[in-house]
């Protein structure tokens, strides 16, 4: 039985990973100035920064929609006999409502919601593509497997600045006043299907980069080492992602470092320089 796992561009993996694992992927569309544009085929984070910078304003997201959802399933469909596709949080986009819909005009599709968002999604993706590409598994057990392992993902990311996050209405305009003259760097989790602050790191960020990742792996034996993400929103020089891999490696014996960047779902709400890691519970 062949099956094909796909996901929104929320999942933020490379195209190297895409290429290797065989993953379908349909974009999520980045609004600015009225015109909708696909991430990360027709736009890409640093068109939103360079508009916003501009003072352009901030663009908006908006979700696949379910015409879109039935062309790209049926098109992925071909050749295989079943098809398992992910998405960002319910709580975040309609895009898994609408996908539940599309599914329903079709046979074998099963639409995942994540309950998270980026390369927590992409662990996902990749955690199913590996059993399907075992050949022991029918599509409904993958599709059972995934929804018992989105509740042992750790996901969390490092903020810069919370300039975006206030311009799109998610901050208030003292809160982000009030980090920035205490230079803090708030952390934020997914949890539940939503993101929420957590600690809040003070100094500059590539200092709080590197503590926040001793706080989040030392001392814990309680975490999958077969992979983590290093994911951020670029910006970042390549000895501050040295450091902060390094301090990856010093807390816990990974088997695998992957390194991505967030593509514009992710940065049009968090901005550059935003830095996270992404990885299993046991």
């Amino acid at each position: 039985m062949k099956i094909k796992i796909c996901a929104d561009s929320t999942c933020d993996l490379s195209p190297e990973l895409v290429e290797k694992y065989d993953i379908g992927i349909i974009p999520l569309y980045i609004v600015k100035d009225g015109n909708a544009y696909a991430d990360g085929l027709e736009i890409c984070p640093q068109d939103i920064y360079d508009h916003v910078t501009s003072g352009g304003g901030m663009c908006s997201t908006a979700a696949v929609s379910v015409a879109d959802y039935e062309a790209f399933f049926t098109e992925q469909l071909k050749g295989s006999d079943a098809l398992i596709h992910f998405h960002i949080s319910s709580e975040m986009s309609a895009c898994y409502q609408n996908a539940c819909i599309a599914a329903e005009t079709l046979p074998n599709v099963y639409p995942v919601d994540s309950r998270n968002l980026s390369t927590g999604i992409g662990q996902l993706v990749l955690a199913a593509a590996e059993m399907a590409a075992s050949g022991a598994m029918s599509a409904e057990e993958i599709y059972n497997a995934v929804l018992e392992m989105r509740e042992k993902l750790d996901v969390s990311f490092v903020l810069d600045t919370l300039e975006y996050l206030r311009k799109g209405g998610r901050c208030s305009t003292l809160a982000a006043m009030g980090a920035n003259l205490l230079s803090l760097k708030p952390c934020i989790e997914v949890k539940d299907g939503k993101m929420g602050v957590g600690k809040k790191y003070r100094g500059t960020l590539g200092k709080c980069i590197v503590q926040y990742v001793h706080d989040r792996l030392a001392g814990r034996d309680d975490i999958d080492l077969k992979r983590i993400f290093i994911t951020d929103s670029t910006g970042f020089t390549a000895e501050e992602l040295d450091a902060m891999e390094a301090e990856v490696r010093r807390c816990q014996p990974f088997e695998e470092v992957l390194h991505t960047h967030a593509g514009c779902t992710v940065s049009n709400h968090c901005g550059p320089r935003c830095v996270g890691i992404l990885y299993f519970h046991k």
